[in-house]
């Protein structure tokens, strides 16, 4: 028996989940946008029936259609809110990257979602990759010995176009900038492989070319995790002319990796004092190449999520993942508007401590 779906926005990223619907042969009750073009776009897009039925109002499609799945897909700023309302109907959700925009709402979601027994996955989709799966495999086999420092590099381009397409992308009550919007993923990769526990953050921000949105297009950070290792991240949405990479490095006493390409979907090095294996079959075999940033992600994370509404497990990426990967962004941008290093855990802070803080 397939899964009643229904999705809450139906701007840029509602294919890849709309695609992932079908594939997973979930039965899609209705979509959800408020502007009906966007809703007319994907029906016509997809071949889905004329009597699918379409709401501007998300309260009302859950009370009418009262779905077992709902994809969220809004302006960032808009996921907590929607999200809690679709718990308290009993809706399990696949909440689009950023999961919320202040811990305290995360803290809520998460919070909610285990009294009501509901699932709720963050769409951190690049876990899937099939490069990212064959190092999270050499982690939990220890094949890196010591883990001593690893590097998250996104280096993409973003204009104006970008931006005046949806107001709210780089504002900070429904956005935040490139590390939140951009980068978010490839933090949450390097977060999760180097051992989650952080116990400082020292970051800095910047906005050096988009002076029409409030926030950040540039930042850095310094990572200390409590397993004694280092992360650095890098993120930018200043490369000219276009997408250049976004490469993520794993370097321990006894293994050395690169995964890179456009979206962390091809392994480039791979080095173990273990001679497992080949590194140039490892190389040959991992190698996909997206016809978008997006990546493939979006429908094995769908697959995972059902099977974890029918076996009643966690899924394999959870609202405290989300959580996680939130709290690392706010940790940068606390510290670099602070201008101190910052200790976690963080319980409280939201894109809303930082209004003005590019000001000119």
């Amino acid at each position: 028996m397939s899964l009643k779906y229904a999705i809450i926005g139906c701007g840029r990223i509602s294919p890849n989940h709309i695609a992932a619907a079908i594939k997973n042969e979930l039965e899609i009750v209705a979509l959800c946008d408020i502007v009906p073009e966007n809703m007319e776009d994907k029906l016509n897009t997809f071949n889905l029936p004329k009597s699918t039925p379409m709401y501007t109002d998300y309260k009302e499609m859950l009370e009418k259609e009262k779905p077992e799945l709902v994809a969220i897909c809004t302006e960032s700023g808009e996921h907590a809110k929607i999200a809690l309302d679709c718990i308290d109907a009993g809706s399990n959700l696949i909440i689009e990257k950023p999961i919320a925009l202040s811990l305290e709402d995360a803290d809520e979601i998460i919070r909610r979602a285990k009294d009501k027994n509901v699932k709720v996955s963050a769409c951190h989709q690049n876990r899937f990759n099939k490069s990212i799966q064959k190092i999270r495999e050499a982690v939990e086999d220890d094949r890196f010995g010591r883990l001593l420092h690893g590097t998250a590099h996104i280096r993409w381009n973003r204009g104006e176009d970008y931006y005046k397409h949806a107001p709210w992308r780089g504002t900070w009550e429904q956005d935040g900038g490139a590390l939140m919007n951009q980068c978010i993923h490839n933090i949450d990769l390097l977060r999760w492989m180097m051992g989650d526990e952080i116990v400082e953050v020292v970051g800095m921000t910047d906005n050096l070319k988009h002076g029409f949105i409030e926030a950040e297009d540039f930042g850095v950070a310094l990572v200390k995790f409590a397993n004694g290792s280092y992360g650095v991240i890098e993120g930018t949405t200043n490369i000219f002319p276009t997408n250049l990479e976004e490469t993520l490095y794993i370097f321990g006493d006894k293994g050395t990796v690169k995964a890179g390409g456009k979206s962390v979907n091809i392994i480039e090095e791979w080095l173990f004092a273990d001679g497992k294996d080949d590194p140039e079959e490892v190389k040959a075999t991992y190698q996909e190449n997206p016809p978008s940033v997006y990546g493939f992600g979006h429908n094995p994370l769908y697959t995972d999520v059902i099977e974890a509404i029918k076996n009643d497990r966690d899924p394999y990426v959870t609202a405290e993942d989300g959580r996680r990967a939130l709290e690392l962004v706010l940790a940068i941008y606390k510290s670099a508007a602070e201008g101190t290093s910052v200790k976690l855990p963080l319980e409280k802070c939201s894109t809303m401590d930082f209004v003005g803080r590019f000001d000119k």
